[in-house]
Parts: structure tokens; C-alpha cells; sequence
């Protein structure tokens, strides 16, 4: 078994998979692993090597996360680690984890052929496959204008539908109701559970609100949603409007290409226009790189700061957006 791994790409469920089945196979070959996670830019590379190096006096293998290394870019740092991949520890599993499809060239030659695998998002075809079997499995139906809501209204990995396909169950099943899932109970249900969630904080900023978007962000830190859960589904919504725009800036808006980029509801398309009327492509990429900066900041600071952090990035983007 490898002992060295490099999980790319944005397709947080099926890489979360991946991940589960190294850490059964590990449990299985000598017990429950000591984990330990790090992330690049929070902790220096030099005290992240000195740990992989010594070993555990509580258990007989570890397994250990380094999180977001398309962070680390100094050369000491690049180099300090594809040093101690070329020569790694026993008993130590390093898994190397990034949202993004490429990392530090000597960090990612240092890992084995067999330890590398990027997880690309899922075509639009396989995620409406995705949602159909799962309600099946779970004895529900679904229509496909139910799939469009439910890929309008959640996060596009599979580890946030099976979360919210989860809880669609669980509500629908609670009133007894027919076991086919409509676009009305998707919106309804999926709605009600989060009046607040990244999704309507894009679409405040969207409409170039920023008092309304403020209220959005601090009725979710009020509600313990997590800044990097916030942040994470901002990433998403500005990755949509890039696809968006591309299909204005390429003159073919029209129901067709809106649905392939999994726009179908009026409301959805509404904000997206709306957003287009603020954002360009350049803005929208430097909407995206700042998320990726605050993601990094909030993870260096201390919870007292989330909120004021929050406002600044808040502000920050809605400025972009030509204000």
C-alpha cells in the first residue's frame, strides 16, 4: 500500500471516499491510526516534516493530512517536503489534499504514480444520475425538475447533496407525503431548513446590496454555520457566474446552455443576470482568489475575529463589484 497520497480537485464527496477507504484499509492492517491534520500556510513546513518524522508513542501507524497545498509556493518550503516524500517515514500515511487541479510541480513529481488522483466535479448528466439513485436507494422518486432544484439550491460535490438529500428525505418522509419529490417540495423543504445560507447571501450581493448581504452573513454566524462552510459555497456561486458570463460574452443565452450550467430555475437565472451586471470575468476571478485568501486568513486567527474578517470580505466583494 502507497504511504503516500495527492487528492486534487473539487469533488469533495468522492475524495472523501477515497480517503475513508485508505483509513479502513489502515485500521484493518494494524489497528485504529493516530490522525493528525495540518493546514499549508497555518503551520511552518519545517515543524510539519519534524512531525512526520518522529514517530507516534500512542499508536503503531499514523495518518496525516496536510489541507490546502496549493499553498505552499516558498522554495524552502517545496523543498522541505518533497525532500521527506522522497524518503517518508514508516508507519506514516501523508495525504495531500487540494480543491485546486495542480500544486508545486517538485511536491506533486514526488508522489507516486498510484498515490495521485484529482477528482473532477461531476458532469451535469452524472449529477442528475447521482441524485436519482440516491433517492432511489432511499425508496423515494424524484422529477427531473425536482434534480434542477435540488442542484439550484445545494452546493455541486457530492458530499453536500448527500448531506441536504439526506435531510430532503427525512422532511418529506416526517409528513407522510407521496414518496415522489417535486421542484415544489425540493425549493419548499430545502429553504425552509436554512432561510439563510451561502446561496442567498450571493444572491444579496448579487443584487448589489450590501446592508442586506451583512444581515444574510450574520444571521449564519448567528446560527453557527461555519465561515469556511459560508465560503466554500461562495466559491461555488462565483465559479457559476464565471460560466455564466463566458456564455454571455460568447452570445448563447438561452434555455439550453442555462441548464447546462444548472441554471433552470427563473429566480437562479434572475440572480446571475443580476450578478452580470456588477461582475466581468476579470472581477469574478479576483472574487474568487480573495475567498481563497479569507479562507486562509480565518484559519490563521483566532474565532473572535471570524465576524470582523466576515465584514471585511463581505465588503470587499460587494466593492469588486463596482461600488
Amino acid at each position: 500500500m502507497e504511504t503516500s497520497f495527492l487528492f486534487l480537485g473539487p469533488e469533495l464527496g468522492e475524495k472523501q471516499d477515497t480517503v475513508n477507504e485508505i483509513r479502513a484499509k489502515l485500521k484493518g492492517l494494524a489497528g485504529v491510526p493516530e490522525e493528525t491534520s495540518f493546514y499549508a500556510g497555518e503551520t511552518s513546513m519545517q515543524e510539519i516534516v519534524s512531525v512526520l518524522r518522529n514517530g507516534s508513542l500512542f499508536s503503531d501507524t499514523r495518518l496525516i493530512f496536510i489541507r490546502n497545498v496549493e499553498n505552499i509556493k516558498k522554495k524552502d518550503e517545496i523543498d522541505a517536503l518533497a525532500a521527506y516524500l522522497a524518503d517518508p517515514a514508516d508507519n506514516t500515511t501523508l495525504i495531500l489534499l487540494s480543491n485546486e487541479n495542480g500544486i508545486a510541480k517538485p511536491i506533486e513529481n514526488a508522489i507516486p504514480p498510484n498515490g495521485k488522483r484529482i477528482f473532477w466535479e461531476l458532469f451535469e448528466n452524472r449529477k442528475h444520475e447521482w441524485i436519482a439513485n440516491f433517492f432511489k436507494r432511499e425508496g423515494f422518486s424524484i422529477t427531473k425538475d425536482g434534480i434542477e432544484a435540488v442542484l439550484e439550491l445545494v452546493e455541486n460535490n457530492t458530499d453536500s447533496l448527500r448531506r441536504e438529500c439526506s435531510r430532503l428525505c427525512r422532511f418529506i418522509a416526517s409528513l407522510g407525503k407521496e414518496k415522489t419529490i417535486t421542484a415544489e417540495d425540493a425549493e419548499k423543504w430545502l429553504s425552509h431548513t436554512r432561510e439563510e445560507s451561502a446561496f442567498t447571501l450571493f444572491s444579496r450581493i448579487a443584487h448589489g446590496d450590501l446592508a442586506k448581504s451583512l444581515e444574510s452573513l450574520h444571521s449564519l454566524l448567528l446560527a453557527k454555520e461555519a465561515p469556511s462552510a459560508i465560503l466554500a459555497g461562495l466559491t461555488w456561486c462565483f465559479q457559476k457566474l464565471r460560466d455564466y458570463l463566458f456564455i454571455v460574452e460568447e452570445h448563447s443565452v438561452n434555455d439550453a446552455e442555462l441548464r447546462k450550467i444548472g441554471l433552470a430555475s427563473p429566480k437562479a437565472r434572475k440572480d446571475y443576470e443580476q450578478a452580470a451586471c456588477l461582475y466581468n470575468t476579470w472581477s469574478a476571478d479576483t472574487c474568487l482568489s480573495l475567498t481563497a485568501q479569507y479562507n486562509v486568513l480565518l484559519r490563521s486567527t483566532g474565532q473572535g475575529l471570524e465576524s470582523l474578517l466576515m465584514d471585511r470580505y463581505v465588503y470587499k466583494v460587494w466593492a469588486i463589484g463596482g461600488h
